[in-house]
């Protein structure tokens, strides 16, 4: 092979394989050998790249000289890759060869696959409550027609489910408008202590019906963050929501702001907003889960309590929006603890 010819394909930055007219791989530059195997070159394609598609693709070319793509799937170490493999036909000395070009699609695979997963959920979250007002309706229609009893119970079922999609729908329309707003950081200060004081009063009379206390914990001084205040007071009710639901009855939730402090998550100052309950916890191995869409640990409560399983998926991104972090810390029957770390420029 003309040393021209390896020079040109050992500079392109993505994996390019080339065999000869003798079925042998003649060269291989180092993303390929890193992707294939070390010792590939001088053995026949077959021993070297060993996955089906790929091989017939192969041997289609040499029978015909036409171009054409295969799939060949990989491994990085940390995750499984996908790579569009480009076979086409190359003259080489002294007959015809074949040229493999690799493209990492493995990005493009996961986008496809969140989307598939993305569709299910919601199809599947929206099956449950419209089964139940559809069959309601039917009843309604038919045998309990005449009776105001069952009439008025159903009816009520009907409005939970029909409140459950409404919520649902709401929470991916949030979800869509964070997620496209997430490269923006907003910029207009924003007065933490007064943003708490409002949420915990617009949850006293839920944190009652659940015969529990929030207690508030803030500094003297107003705390200023540049945010988002709308987005702020959504995580702040979504993390409170969540406390209520989950704390034990009779104990308290407390919500705390803690003032300007060096944060080396940040590497640079900012405050802590904490929401801690006091109910059953979370196990270790749920916890780094937790903010997926649709992620839930005990489906069945979770939808009893009013739950869509996209309120820590909202929270975990508008606190990166804002360029915070997040920290999740919990022990089994001792409660969980929430907190939000906000930089403060």
């Amino acid at each position: 092979m003309p040393v021209a010819v390896a020079a040109l394909v050992d500079v392109v930055p993505f994996p390019m394989v080339l065999i000869g007219a003798d079925e042998r791989i003649m060269h291989a530059n180092a993303p390929a050998r890193r992707l294939v195997a070390t010792g590939a070159v001088g053995r026949h394609y077959i021993t070297a790249l060993r996955q089906p598609g790929l091989i017939e693709a192969i041997e289609q070319t040499f029978a015909d000289g036409s171009s054409r793509l295969a799939t060949y799937l990989g491994s990085d170490g940390a995750r499984d890759t996908t790579w569009r493999v480009t076979v086409a036909p190359i003259t080489v000395d002294p007959g015809q060869g074949v040229v493999l070009s690799f493209e990492d699609i493995t990005a493009v695979e996961e986008a496809g696959q969140m989307r598939r997963d993305f569709v299910a959920n919601v199809s599947h979250e929206l099956r449950t409550p419209l089964t139940t007002v559809l069959g309601f309706i039917e009843t309604l229609k038919g045998a309990a027609r005449d009776d105001p009893a069952a009439r008025a119970r159903f009816l009520d079922i009907m409005q939970a489910e029909a409140g459950r999609m409404a919520q649902l729908v709401q929470d991916l329309l949030s979800l869509s408008r964070v997620e496209e707003q997430e490269r923006v950081r907003p910029r207009t200060p924003v007065d933490l202590s007064l943003l708490i004081r409002s949420a915990v009063a617009a949850f006293a009379d839920r944190a009652g019906a659940a015969r529990l206390e929030l207690r508030i914990t803030l500094p003297t001084d107003p705390v200023l963050v540049p945010g988002d205040a709308g987005q702020l007071r959504q995580v702040l009710n979504n993390l409170i929501e969540n406390a209520i639901k989950y704390g034990g009855p009779g104990k308290p939730v407390e919500v705390a702001l803690t003032g300007p402090a060096e944060e080396s998550l940040l590497r640079a100052s900012g405050v802590r907003l904490c929401v801690t309950d006091h109910g059953e916890g979370i196990a270790a191995h749920h916890i780094p889960r937790l903010t997926e869409r649709f992620y839930r640990i005990d489906t069945h409560r979770s939808r009893e309590v009013g739950g869509t399983g996209l309120g820590l998926a909202i929270v975990k991104h508008i606190v990166n929006r804002h360029r915070g972090r997040l920290r999740i810390d919990s022990v089994v029957g001792q409660g969980s603890r929430f907190t939000v770390i906000l930089p403060l420029s």
